[in-house]
């Protein structure tokens, strides 16, 4: 699981999909989806770029994606968004929206 910084983080969305997760520590329902993404990482190993942001640890991130609820997952392909789920949601809605960038 990849952990990005704002030093890092555009080079590393700005080629093929990503799914990057905004969380905190703190968060309850992010440890909820810290799971999911978990697998998620395995099974799109080397097809997609699964990430985390730290809110607390990265807020220019945040504000940059105006995020304003965490989790907040967004999906990028080639670093422009292609979609994005707040909350808690299950596992099929972030295969789906992987799947649709793919």
């Amino acid at each position: 699981m990849k952990h990005l910084t704002i030093e890092e983080f555009d080079d590393a969305i700005e080629s093929g999909v990503s799914l990057v997760d905004f969380w905190a520590d703190w968060c309850g329902p992010c440890r909820m989806v810290a799971p999911i993404i978990e697998e998620l990482g395995e099974t799109y190993d080397g097809r997609a770029l699964i990430a985390k942001v730290n809110v607390d640890e990265q807020a220019e991130l945040s504000s940059r994606f105006a995020v304003m609820s965490i989790p907040t997952v967004i999906i990028f392909k080639d670093g422009e968004e292609q979609g994005r789920l707040v909350g808690v949601s299950p596992q099929d809605e972030y295969v789906r929206l992987l799947e649709e960038a793919m």
